[in-house]
């Protein structure tokens, strides 16, 4: 009777399993040195257990560098592709590492996680804590500075603004005096004129009945009446 055929799946056992690595292991790297030597084929062969731990057969004469070395000239697109996203995956990796290696000096820097430095890290972080706080005050003390330069400009100026604003007031008092002066003046040179003019009428009338008189005597009206006639000739033959 033949044998049955074996059902090839993962061994649930791990020392089973382990077993059976080491087994197939050998034998396959006895297979490639045996193709390698009859052959005289070059043969490169890499095994990475379950815990990760790295095994490797290459051809006599050769290195796994060289041979890996050939294996990219003949595959140079497929590689390369591959060479590329590896790339990718080790940027990452050392960004990601990088990045949390800037957390904790961000953390250090603010005095969290000290415990796992030694003094002398200790003596540079605060020296560079020093350092930067110099920056920082060297900093704050120039802007300081320009905002005083600015303050002092800005005072001028309004200084400046105050001083033409009082002289242009002042002569706009004075021009006020001035123009209330010339009025008074005005009105204390009116009085007199009126007063003599006033005097000069009310003498005007007085002295026009004066030269009335005369005129009034000479041109005195006789009596037109025959009686006042006769009376006043009576009177003179009386007289006589």
């Amino acid at each position: 009777m033949g044998r049955g055929k074996i059902e090839i799946k993962r061994i649930e056992n791990p020392t089973n399993r382990q077993v059976t690595f080491s087994k197939r292991r050998g034998g396959l790297l006895k297979k490639a040195n045996e193709l390698a030597i009859l052959c005289d084929a070059q043969v490169g062969v890499i095994i990475f257990s379950s815990t990760g731990k790295l095994f490797e057969y290459c051809s006599p004469h050769l290195s796994m560098r060289q041979l890996i070395e050939r294996y990219q000239r003949v595959t140079n697109t497929h590689f390369e592709e591959i060479n590329s996203q590896q790339q990718i995956i080790c940027e990452i990796s050392r960004m990601r590492d990088e990045n949390d290696k800037l957390q904790a000096s961000m953390r250090q820097f603010t005095g969290e996680d000290l415990a796992s430095l030694t003094l002398n890290e200790v003596n540079q972080l605060e020296e560079q804590l020093e350092y930067s706080v110099n920056k920082v005050r060297a900093r704050k003390h120039q802007l300081l500075h320009q905002q005083l330069e600015n303050l002092r400009r800005k005072e001028h100026i309004l200084e400046d603004e105050h001083n033409y604003l009082c002289r242009v007031l002042a002569e706009h008092q004075a021009a006020m005096e001035h123009q209330q002066v010339v009025a008074m003046e005005h009105k204390v040179g009116d009085v007199p004129m009126l007063e003599h003019f006033g005097h000069l009428y009310a003498e005007e009338p007085s002295r026009n009945l004066l030269q009335l008189s005369p005129q009034m005597h000479a041109f005195r009206l006789q009596p037109t009446q025959p009686n006042l006639q006769e009376a006043t000739f009576q009177g003179h033959y009386l007289q006589l």
